[in-house]
Order: structure tokens, then sequence, then C-alpha cells
């Protein structure tokens, strides 16, 4: 045990020796994925992270833990029919980043495409709006609003 170090890695002390490999408790691996320990335990159940358990503790291998990361669920990375949702460099927004762009709420954005001020198609489960119809609903009602307030002030 004359070989072992300790280092820092993202704020967490990981012991370091050349017959184990780096390895971080639950708690720990919450706190690097910024999510519950719940959240962790949900991933090991499902297999989707691999830990092993030393008598009572839990261990998650640091680089399982990075290949956890890379792989986890991201709205971002939906697909549908082979391509990317909500591809912005294609000019494909989801209702909340539609909402961002505009900076207003969400529910503005889906009672505009419910009333149909705002055109929107359905892909899968998602609502997809391109950024013409997000740059035209803004030009003919957001700006038009904002205009008729000062108007009328």
């Amino acid at each position: 045990m004359e070989n072992d170090t300790q280092h820092l890695t993202e704020g967490v002390i990981v012991e370091d020796s050349p017959s184990t490999k780096k390895v971080v408790s639950i708690t720990e691996a919450a706190r690097i994925n910024n999510v519950t320990r719940q959240a962790i335990y949900v991933a090991i159940k499902q297999k989707k992270l691999k830990a092993s358990k030393d008598t009572t503790r839990w261990t998650i291998n640091l680089e399982d833990l990075e290949n956890y990361r890379k792989l986890k669920y991201s709205r971002t990375k939906s697909m549908f029919d082979g391509e990317l949702l909500f591809d912005n460099h294609k000019g494909f927004y989801s209702v909340n980043q539609a909402a961002k762009v505009l900076g207003v709420p969400a529910q503005k954005i889906y009672y505009a495409t419910r009333v149909g001020l705002l055109k929107a198609s359905r892909k899968g489960a998602a609502w997809v709006i391109h950024i013409n119809d997000i740059k035209g609903y803004q030009e003919n009602y957001l700006n038009k609003r904002s205009q008729n307030i000062e108007v009328g002030s």
C-alpha cells in the first residue's frame, strides 16, 4: 500500500493504486452528475450504469460513470425516423427552445400552436417548430402586440 496515492477529481477524493481502478460512491457519483442518489440507484437497477457492491457499499468506476453520462438520455438528442428531432442547424426547434428564443413562456407557444397563430408539426410525441415559423409568429403577432400597447398608452 506504499504506492497508493490520493488525488482530487472534480471535487472528489479518489483512491488510486496499481491494483484498483478509480471508483466513487453513489453519493459522489450523484454529486459529479448533478443528480440525486436515487437517480443513480435507478440507473444501476436498470443496468444503464455499471456498479459493484463491496459488502455494504456500492462503488462505481469513474470510466463507467463517464460512459453513462455520454449515453444518458437527452431530449435534444431525440431521434425520429433516423433524424434528430430538434436539429437547430436545420432550423427545427422544440416548444421550449422556441419559447426561449422568443422570450415567452412555453404555454404561450402551446396556445399559439393550438389556435393556429404558430405552425408546428407533430413528430412522434413531440411538437417541432421551424425557425421560419418562429420568426413569422414573432413579426406578425408578438411585435404587433407590443406596438399596439405602445400606441394605446
